[in-house]
């Protein structure tokens, strides 16, 4: 496979406005996410993004930066015409969407998630153990239902929702919001209207499940830390500003 890591970046989100270019240890969040890209060495690293000021600040810190339509309705909506603006010719055949509000992710993550593409699925994503009780009740922890075989580190994922399933004992997975998309998966994929689970669970992959298409979950030991409100963005920049 030929990789490209693109970053989906706006300014707008509705917990945490302006996140991905809030100060964190001397430089915007979406520098440190770029950093992280690059350092995994996968292939050539470049942002998404809607707005002037998100553009500027990429290309500051020596990034690539490509303005996007601002209606497009998601990330994936907008890697996507990101790659045919970068890559007309289609020379890289793996996309990585790494998202904008990662800045402390281990860039062996995203060399990872490609795994599941070796094997034969559509896409590939991330999954952690959870915990503790307080994750697995919080809607705002995304569950994956995946059974990895021992000795196994792939599963195919069958069902991705914000309440703790499956039931039964068991460990429960925590989804991590990093994809890598064979480049027809993903064309096929922002082709497709929104699907009925999709909306119900306000879920996007599940859309591909929907429409028949694979995706295989790769575990990890823990989940990247997200930056989605204050308090998280105080922690990050604890975080990275000891780690300077």
């Amino acid at each position: 496979m030929t990789p490209i890591i693109i970053i989906p970046a706006r300014l707008g989100s509705t917990r945490l406005p302006g996140k991905v270019l809030a100060n964190i240890a001397g430089l915007p969040m979406i520098a440190h996410v770029l950093k992280r890209g690059q350092e995994a060495q996968l292939g050539p690293v470049s942002v998404a993004c809607c707005e002037a000021e998100v553009a500027q600040a990429v290309e500051k810190h020596g990034g690539i930066a490509v303005l996007t339509d601002p209606a497009l309705p998601s990330g994936s909506d907008r890697i996507h015409a990101a790659l045919n603006e970068l890559d007309p010719a289609g020379r890289h055949d793996a996309i990585i969407n790494l998202q904008g509000d990662l800045p402390s992710i281990d860039p062996a993550c995203l060399a990872q998630v490609l795994r599941p593409l070796e094997q034969g699925y559509d896409i590939g994503t991330l999954v952690a153990p959870i915990t503790s009780t307080a994750e697995a009740a919080s809607p705002s922890v995304v569950k994956c239902v995946c059974a990895f075989a021992e000795g196994e580190s792939v599963a195919p994922a069958l069902y991705f929702s914000r309440a703790a399933v499956p039931y039964g004992e068991g460990p429960l997975w925590h989804h991590i919001g990093i994809y890598a998309y064979r480049r027809e998966a993903l064309g096929r994929f922002v082709a497709l209207p929104p699907s009925a689970l999709e909306q119900r669970e306000k879920l996007e992959q599940l859309r591909a499940l929907e429409a028949g298409m694979r995706i295989g979950a790769v575990r990890v030991d823990a989940a990247p830390f997200g930056v989605d409100t204050p308090a998280d963005l105080e922690h990050a920049r604890q975080i990275l500003g000891a780690a300077k």
